[in-house]
Order: structure tokens, then sequence, then C-alpha cells
């Protein structure tokens, strides 16, 4: 779609230029939320070029920059199968590029008064129009969210200003005691087993995160690489048949409770298995100071894209320990809970194959995959 700075700050003259332009960025933000199921994305541009209109605006050596060229390069770039964003507003002139975010004042909520008077507001106005510690507001789940934490009284008292990487860079992963806890609780740990507390609780003297819970950061940055997706468009890959193959984890160090983490990715091969094709990516996860805590291999199988003329084997893929020939030690059968994956995919495993009927029948599946 195709914005202007009328539209964003509004300009004189213009009411209903600005009207229009203004309502194809709500449109894009909402085919970028419908379509991501059906791997489509949409993204909102905000370009300037030179015009009669604007020629007298501009020094003649600003001017001269305002041209076309310095604008497509931005829109074949989003517009590419490997370009990850979606729902992003970007501006282009003249050789910059740059994108917009929403944020929004820590504000003022008025919980237990009765009656709100516009004295009231008018009194509380500096505080409600104070942007310093202003928050990014990326979706509608985050206003609301915000919103039901303020009318509860659980925000913080003294909001902290947000340190997440912007959306649109999956490498980078932001969580803290509650997004450990919440992958505990997903992957089935309950307050009834005595062992599972240290998990599950932030003020236990072994507070600690669940080691599986390593393959949570590294997640959006493999499945949103480059890399990976320049793979899935030589292969011509339909994303409804992706599947989650094998996985190999390795801590270096015990996982801290709370923290930024930044992982890098590589795709190191590509396996032709007939029935379909494996691309296999390692990736490392580094903490604030640029240690090496983990290192995880994922293995991803696509349904139906093999027979490309690819080897079978990899000397790349990590080796799967030896399953022993005797009878196993012990049998253990566990059941998961009704909603376990919509509870899972909280903790960043977004694939609408573990939850979307429609989705998953679209890939050949006769009802959601629950791993």
């Amino acid at each position: 779609m195709t914005a202007s700075g009328a539209g964003i700050y509004g300009n004189f003259g213009q009411a209903n230029y600005g009207s229009a332009k203004l309502a194809l960025l709500g449109l894009s933000n909402t085919l970028a939320i419908e379509g991501k199921k059906y791997n489509i994305a949409c993204n909102t541009i905000v370009p300037l070029a030179g015009s009669r209109l604007t020629e007298d605006i501009f020094p003649p050596e600003v001017f001269e920059k305002l041209k076309p060229s310095f604008v497509s390069p931005v829109v074949v770039w989003l517009c590419h199968d490997s370009c990850p964003e979606t729902g992003g507003v970007f501006e282009a002139a003249g050789g910059y590029v740059g994108k917009y975010q929403w944020y929004r004042s820590a504000g003022k909520a008025f919980l237990g008064d009765d009656v709100m008077t516009p004295e009231k507001v008018r009194d509380s106005w500096s505080q409600i129009t104070d942007m310093s510690s202003a928050q990014p507001m990326a979706s509608i789940h985050d206003q609301t969210k915000s919103l039901i934490e303020v009318l509860s009284g659980q925000a913080p008292s003294s909001p902290v200003v947000s340190t997440a990487a912007p959306v649109d860079d999956p490498s980078v992963f932001v969580y803290n005691p509650d997004t450990v806890i919440l992958y505990a609780l997903a992957v089935g740990l309950s307050t009834q087993e005595k062992d599972h507390l240290k998990f599950l609780y932030e003020g236990a003297e072994d507070f600690s995160v669940l080691p599986s819970f390593g393959v949570i950061p590294a997640m959006p940055a493999v499945f949103g690489s480059v890399a990976q997706h320049e793979e899935t468009r030589r292969l011509n890959i339909d994303p409804t048949k992706m599947l989650h193959g094998e996985q190999y984890l390795e801590l270096l160090r015990p996982i801290p409770p709370s923290g930024v983490l930044k992982t890098e990715v590589r795709v190191v091969d590509v396996l032709d298995k007939g029935s379909g094709a494996v691309v296999i990516a390692d990736a490392d996860t580094f903490d604030e100071h640029g240690e090496r805590i983990i290192h995880t291999q994922w293995s991803t199988f696509f349904v139906g894209s093999g027979n490309f003329g690819g080897k079978r084997t990899s000397d790349k893929a990590r080796p799967l320990a030896t399953i022993p020939s005797r009878k196993p030690d012990s049998v253990v059968s566990e059941k998961t809970s009704i909603n376990q994956a919509a509870l899972y995919r909280l903790c960043g495993d977004k694939n609408p194959l573990h939850i979307d009927p429609m989705f998953s029948a679209a890939g050949g599946e006769g009802c959601c995959i629950h791993l």
C-alpha cells in the first residue's frame, strides 16, 4: 500500500487526500493480520518524490535526490519472497529508508474514581501527555493487554521503557521470568509436582529455566531468517506443508531467567527425502555480552517438495542417540491437556498448523497437528 505524509501527519488543504491515505494504512495493517496464515505479507510505504508541488520546498541539492529510482528498490525488497516483513510502515525518499512505530505514553488511570470529570483530566494532563516513559505498541493485542493491566491495577506504578528489539528483527529475543514460567506450564509442568516448583515460581530459592526452553529464543530467528526463506523460495515450497522435524539442543551454560538474546542462523544443508525436502539450519544464541550460551540445530521437513535430485544424507546433521536394542527399562504414559497446543503457541511457535483447522486442512491434514 502507498500512504503519504499527509495521511500520517495531516496537511493543509488535503483533507480528502489525507483521509484516503491514512485509510490505506489501516487496510494494509488488517490485510497483514488476515493474510499471515496464508503466507501473504502486506506493508505500507510513505514515499516522497520530487514534483512541481515540492520543487520550491526543498533545497535544489535535496530536490535532485527525490527520484522514484530511490523508492522502487524498497518496494522490490518488500515484495520479495525472502523479506520477512509484514504489517510495517516505511518512509522512503531520496535514498533514506526508515520504519515507523507507534508509541503510547504511560498515561493516567483514574482507578477508584466513581466519577470522572473534565477537571480531573485537566489536572492530570501533564501526566497523560508525558512521553518520557512511552512504550511501543506493535499490535492491537499489545494495546488490549496493556489496557487490561492498567484498568485491573496490574500495571507497574513506574512504567519502564521497553528494551524490546524492533518487531521486525526475529533474531533478537527479549524475555523475563513470566516468559519462562509460561513455557514450563505450556509443556506440562505442574504445581502438583514438588520438583516442578523451581520452574514455576520466580520466588523459589532455586528458581531455574527449564533446559528445553533453549529452543524458544532461536525459533523466530530460524523461521524468519532470510537464508531459510531463500531455500523455501528456491524449492517452491508450500508453507502449509512445513513440519518441524528433528531438533538438537546444546546448552553451553544455564539459561538466565531474563535477558536479551540474539541468535545467528545458518542453513547448512538441504536434503532430498523423496516424499519431501529437509532444510537443516544451525543456530547459535548469544547473551547481552556476546557469549554463546545455546546451540541448536533445526531440521524442517517440507512435505511434497522432494525429488529434486538432491542428496539424502548430510555430514552436517547432528547424530542422533543410538536406541538400545533391548526392551525399555520403564514405560511412562502422559496425556496432554486439551488446550496445551494453544498454550504452547504463546511461547513463540505461532505455526497455525497447530491450532487453525482451515490452515491444517489446506496442508492436507485432517486436523490440527499437535506435537
